[in-house]
């Protein structure tokens, strides 16, 4: 059929499910049912599997998801079969995918769930193992910046988490928009040098942050939250903006008094690539082609600290979850249907 592979049993078909929510011990590589592409989906025929500190968060309950269920917001692989309406994609079209949570789950599992108008070609001889980490982080650093926080030329621009996966991609696409200093906060004395190896300007350990003062920045982007962030708000200038792109402190909701903003002329504001995906598809997927260019082209990387065989998948996140990881994580499958 024009319309997908050949496929093998059922039964041949693994994933790397949640079977309960007791973190990594929860974790089993097993058979799974092959999903079909609903209107307006396609499947993925998954080689490599971007990971992030989400997929850990997942496993251990964050959201209540019905399982066993994949986790896995991101991958690259070709197209295995197109739903009703599908036009533009075509079976074997080699594929980066955001948001794969759809079904019974993502991108660890060998065929995955994605919206079709969502999906991104891969450009010319872009390795897919490159590819399958560059889907969410990237593109959020580029419509963060560009449609939250507006960066100026000039501006200065703080990240948290800048050996982050999304640390890593803040730092270089602000400094690609001309930003005129940006400094990264980190854990460790290695991670700092290896900030600096990625451009950032200056890097701050994070226990040195409450020795900093002056309103010295422009745009400080935390995907950390916790309890800092009043003294990140004291760092930022007359009209700075501070942006929330993620939660990984896990600490809940920090109470911030709203008359600061007020008093010190700054803001502060939420960014989420699942929600641009969803209000608009279109922004979104030009993002992920841009953010494809960029990393392709080299004039952004994605440090990628390891290869790893999905099977051996929980123990990579582990390490994940434990912070001692410096860079991405990339699954890589076996093949399927071939």
């Amino acid at each position: 059929s024009e319309h997908s592979f050949p496929t093998r049993r059922s039964s041949d078909l693994k994933a790397l499910n949640i079977t309960q929510y007791t973190g990594i011990d929860g974790l089993q590589y097993q058979d799974v049912p092959e999903p079909t592409p609903g209107p307006g989906q396609v499947t993925i025929r998954a080689e490599y599997a971007g990971v992030g500190y989400v997929d850990a968060l997942l496993a251990e309950g964050m959201a209540e998801l019905p399982l066993p269920w994949a986790p896995g917001i991101e991958a690259a692989g070709r197209i295995h079969a197109l739903g009703e309406g599908v036009t533009g994609l075509r079976v074997g079209d080699k594929v980066a995918a955001p948001l794969t949570l759809l079904g019974s789950g993502g991108g660890f599992g060998q065929i995955c769930l994605a919206q079709a108008n969502l999906v991104a070609p891969l450009p010319a001889g872009m390795n897919p193992a490159l590819a399958a980490v560059v889907p969410a982080n990237t593109p959020t650093a580029l419509a963060a910046l560009e449609r939250t926080a507006r960066l100026q030329p000039g501006e200065h621009v703080l990240v948290q988490a800048a050996m982050g996966g999304l640390g890593t991609q803040f730092g270089q696409v602000a400094k690609l928009m001309g930003a005129g200093k940006v400094v990264g906060i980190v854990s460790t004395e290695e991670k700092r040098q290896l900030a600096l190896d990625l451009g950032y300007d200056e890097v701050w350990l994070r226990n040195e942050l409450a020795d900093k003062s002056g309103r010295q920045f422009d745009v400080i982007i935390d995907p950390v939250s916790g309890r800092n962030r009043p003294e990140l708000l004291k760092l930022l200038r007359f009209e700075g903006r501070l942006i929330v792109v993620g939660n990984a402190a896990q600490d809940g909701d920090q109470a911030v008094g709203t008359n600061t903003f007020w008093f010190d002329g700054i803001s502060m504001m939420g960014f989420n690539i699942g929600l641009l995906s969803n209000a608009y598809p279109d922004i979104s997927t030009a993002y992920l082609r841009r953010a494809l260019a960029l990393v392709a082209s080299g004039e952004v990387t994605v440090p990628i600290q390891e290869e790893v065989d999905i099977r051996d998948g929980a123990q990579a996140l582990e390490r994940l979850r434990a912070g001692k990881t410096i860079g991405k994580f990339v699954f890589r499958h076996e093949p399927y249907g071939e």
